[in-house]
């Protein structure tokens, strides 16, 4: 099973740019997650074949949204975290800005797995929703998937918005505290690891030099001067069926490219 996340960073222009559709037929896909939609269902039209989509798009229009296309049919698709379970939680920051309501979490019940792809929220230049991060997204998450964990294994993927260590980002002293790059942040990726996750990228590949975002200034792709912050984790039941994992840094069309992993 070839799984891809993509934070296509507005779906409407990578269509615009014609390359949505053949980065899908080249890679064929089983699993397609992506973030950053900006976009509702019927906004676009994409002729995808033997997919089934889903989308959860975000109150705000135009703004964030996550989806799901998938050749297996799934048994059950959630949006958002269950009720029941998000009453534990605060999502809105101070601003009252409303985490929940952002379309940041998509869940697929498949035959043997759980995939969720989510688009963790940023804690913005002003650090102003780290605390939302630290204090309730990031535990809110983990504790979401090790429930779905209870049932069958699990395949969480999509923009955590966080370099976990310094190999994970070109420059990481001068951005050291800076946001992707918090204490708080990388504690929470870790929290994740600590509980038995894995990072399947790192399975195959040490050291820095892959990033999966690149800033728009100073042909900062070009010169690959990157952040790894789009990843593919499993439950540590999978770990030994994990065959590949990979960041397809060719593939243009967003300020993120796509990343995979196979899983036999």
């Amino acid at each position: 099973m070839k799984l891809y996340s993509w934070n296509v960073n507005g779906i409407r222009a990578v269509l615009k740019k014609g390359l949505f559709t053949p980065f899908v037929e080249a890679h064929g896909p089983d699993v397609l997650c992506l973030q950053e939609t900006k976009a509702e269902r019927g906004q676009i039209e994409i002729e995808l074949p033997g997919y089934h989509e889903f989308w959860h798009s975000a109150v705000k229009k135009g703004y964030s949204g996550t989806a799901i296309f998938t050749k297996e049919k799934p048994i059950e698709v959630i949006n958002g975290f269950p009720s029941e379970f998000a009453k534990r939680y605060k999502f809105a920051d101070e601003l009252k800005r409303d985490s929940a309501e952002e379309g940041r979490v998509i869940t697929a019940e498949l035959k043997n797995i759980y995939v969720v792809t989510v688009y963790t929220p940023n804690a913005k230049d002003d650090l102003s929703r780290l605390k939302l991060r630290h204090a309730h997204w990031d535990p809110a998450f983990l504790a979401y998937v090790r429930q779905l964990e209870k049932k069958k294994p699990v395949v969480f993927c999509g923009d955590l918005n966080v370099a976990h260590t310094e190999n994970d980002l070109a420059n990481p002293k001068p951005n050291k505290g800076k946001k992707g790059f918090t204490t708080e942040e990388r504690e929470g990726f870790q929290n994740m690891l600590d509980a038995g996750f894995v990072d399947t990228f790192r399975l195959f590949k040490q050291g820095n030099g892959h990033y999966s975002w690149w800033s728009h200034f100073a042909n900062s792709r070009a010169r690959n001067v990157g952040w790894r912050i789009d990843y593919f984790l499993t439950s540590a039941a999978l770990k030994a069926k994990v065959k590949d994992a990979r960041i397809h840094a060719d593939i243009m069309g967003s300020d993120h490219c796509p990343v995979s992993v196979t899983i036999g």
